[in-house]
């Protein structure tokens, strides 16, 4: 369960969908009327800085491997007019001369001039080399002096270039392009390093090089010109949502900053969570009672093994994730809409996390349409622990949804806000409980490197089984503040902290949001705040925080596993009926080190607390005679001291089944627990 958005009513929610409806027929149009109108232009001279007229230039877009050309003509000048923005390669060949290449970026409005100097056949290509380091020298020293002259703020830092590939406007090679997280709404912004490339002035002209001792002439340049010249540093993505800074310090992001094996069409995405657990209540069934990420103590035990990834080409778009380990029994327990109606969903589903397909349109900076199961927003952690700055989150995140079923809109106005209305089966659902889909949203806010908004809602579902006239409301509000950044510091490198804020209630049917408990009342309220610390570059951190849950009603307080029982069949140990109070908060240390950007080590230290006997103390949950096989099949049942169900609900009716006084077990519940764990977790 996870997320982020505040409250709306149903009427908001269906305003900002007309609006959205709206807003893409009318952009649509205007993204494809603009004009192309890029264009490269240069002349074309030999090593004597004569015109070569005759020479066939090939430009090959190399997004997607379309070819046009041209030949320069009697001056040696040459033109490339109306260019789709993208990366280039210019090809340069004439009989008599080596071939010469060279890569640009263009954008859709600048006028680029790249000179090619071309290098006849017979020279002597180890003098070349030579005269080339010279022409360097000199060129570097020429553009310090210029840099020294500028305003350093607004001036791109300069490196001479060192491979005959790099791409004229940015100085990376093709193979070396920054990567953005694969989920952003331009999938292939991955393979384009800016849309706002940066003019390139023409190259002066190398300075004469220092006399030959030989009489015997030096021979034309190695490499084009346009090689020859440093080439500044690649400049900030301001089009790609998101893209404009380093967001991998927040809580619920992943901290991997590049994607190994990425390729053209797929980007994929392997998973580890490996931890130990041990509970001080010492539960001697081993099980762990109340959360989304802790289930069995004193044990070595896989959470998570997903392997995946994200498909991209020409806008359409798809991600799968596959789930194996603990999560992918633990989180379909918690859903109980599968109990309406026929056919196995959670057999289904068990094994996927995440798996939907969509188009991205070019509106804007991007809006995307996307349907299957997505990963929840609400709760600012995120569902996978990697992402994490503690492993254990707080009640507000444990115990709101994980994933949604439904339909996503994704509409990035500007690069630093998105705004993405929800029409999904229910709140963490598989199918739809009564008459009335879930509709929800959330309004993502990134206006600083340092600073994230997040508001979600959800409202109109009817997310209860058996309740058919009973409604939910939700709201969900972030703030995450990363308040000192110093990453080259052997000491403390970042200091950040994040504030979460929840409320909601049920009403309908009975039930009402407020009043006294004796009346139906269904609501909730929580909170959670955590800062964290990073030092030695960034390879260690610590996270302390906490927070606390007031749910009257019980509707998202994490049923106990007593006898097997899940969302479906409920249990008469911990009734989940209106009015039922509980109230609870807790508290983290969390330690982790991260040698790489791939793998996290980490230690945690955790107590939580409630008002109600709700965690699993030394007797555990499972009825006697668990090590046969650990239930007796009927949850829903009181079950005898013998470990048979006694065939009742209610505890009168159980303890006369059950053979009078003292007949009935109850499972061994406590209103608190301390854990130590310790784990590692790697993905790729």
């Amino acid at each position: 369960m996870k997320g982020y958005v505040r409250s709306v009513s149903v009427k908001s929610v269906f305003t900002l969908s007309a609006y959205l409806a709206v807003a893409s027929i009318t952009c649509v149009p205007n993204a494809f009327a603009q004009s192309l109108g890029a264009s490269i232009a240069g002349t074309v001279k030999d090593s004597a800085g004569a015109a070569v007229p005759g020479v066939v230039l090939a430009f090959r877009n190399l997004q997607s491997d379309t070819t046009r050309s041209t030949t320069s003509d009697a001056a040696g000048a040459y033109a490339a007019v109306d260019l789709v923005p993208g990366p280039y390669e210019i090809v340069a060949t004439k009989d008599g001369f080596l071939t010469a290449k060279t890569r640009i970026v263009v954008d859709s409005t600048a006028r680029f001039r790249t000179d090619v100097s071309l290098e006849a056949a017979n020279a002597d290509p180890i003098l070349a080399l030579a005269k080339e380091m010279e022409s360097m020298k000199a060129r570097i020293s020429q553009l310090e002096a210029e840099l020294k002259a500028k305003n350093s703020e607004t001036q791109a830092s300069v490196v001479p270039s060192q491979s005959p590939t790099l791409l004229a406007s940015t100085g990376k090679d093709l193979g070396e392009l920054p990567r953005f997280p694969s989920r952003l709404p331009n999938p292939n912004a991955e393979k384009v390093l800016t849309a706002n490339a940066v003019p390139l002035p023409s190259p002066a002209p190398n300075p004469a090089p220092a006399p030959a001792p030989q009489a015997t002439p030096a021979p034309a340049p190695m490499f084009p010109e346009a090689l020859q010249s440093p080439e500044p540093s690649p400049g900030v993505d301001n089009f790609t949502p998101f893209a404009f800074g380093d967001f991998t310090w927040l809580n619920g992001s992943p901290r991997t900053k590049d994607t190994i094996l990425d390729t053209k069409y797929f980007t994929p995405e392997v998973r580890f969570d490996t931890h130990y657990m041990e509970d001080f209540n010492q539960p001697k069934d081993h099980t762990i009672v109340g959360a989304t990420e802790s289930f069995r103590s004193g044990e070595v035990q896989l959470e998570q093994i997903s392997v995946g990834g994200d498909f991209h080409w020409q806008n359409v778009r798809g991600r799968v994730l596959y789930m194996g380990g603990l999560f992918a029994t633990t989180t379909p327990r918690n859903d109980a809409s599968f109990g309406v109606g026929q056919w196995d969903l959670r057999g289904a589903y068990k094994y996927t996390s995440e798996a939907w397909g969509g188009y991205h349109f070019n509106v804007n900076h991007g809006l995307n349409v996307d349907a299957g199961i997505f990963v929840s927003y609400i709760g600012l952690f995120s569902y996978y622990n990697f992402d994490n700055w503690t492993y254990q989150p707080s009640y507000v995140s444990s115990n709101t949804p994980w994933f949604f079923n439904g339909v996503r809109v994704q509409w990035f106005p500007t690069n630093k806000l998105k705004i993405e209305p929800w029409f999904v089966n229910g709140w963490q659902s598989y199918a739809k409980y009564n008459g009335h889909p879930g509709l929800g949203g959330q309004i993502l806010y990134q206006p600083k490197e340092w600073l994230k908004l997040v508001f979600n809602q959800y409202g109109l579902g009817q997310d209860n089984l058996g309740l058919p006239k009973t409604q939910r409301i939700h709201t969900d509000d972030s703030i995450e503040v990363r308040y000192y950044n110093n990453p080259e510091s052997t000491g403390i490198t970042k200091m950040a902290f994040t504030i979460t804020g929840d409320a909601g209630c049920q009403y309908g049917g009975g039930i009402s949001c407020t009043g006294a408990p004796s009346a139906n009342k269904s609501s909730f309220v929580g909170w959670m705040v955590y800062d964290r610390m990073w030092w030695h570059k960034d390879t260690l951190a610590l996270t302390l925080g906490g927070g606390a849950m007031s749910n009257y009603g019980r509707y998202l307080t994490l049923l106990p596993p007593i006898n097997g029982a899940d969302a479906v069949t409920g249990s008469p140990y911990f009734p989940e009926s209106p009015g039922s109070k509980a109230h609870m908060w807790d508290s983290t240390v969390n330690l982790q080190y991260m040698p790489k950007q791939y793998i996290t080590w980490w230690a945690e230290a955790g107590y939580r607390h409630s008002d109600v006997p709700y965690f699993a103390g030394r007797g555990g949950v499972t009825p006697p005679g668990y090590p046969l096989g650990g239930t007796n099949g009927s949850p829903a049942q009181y079950v005898c001291q013998s470990g048979a169900a006694s065939g009742a609900t209610d505890l009168a009716t159980a303890t006369v089944n059950c053979g009078g006084a003292g007949s009935v077990w109850f499972p061994d519940l406590r209103r608190s627990e301390m854990k130590l764990s310790v784990g590692v977790m790697v993905k790729f």
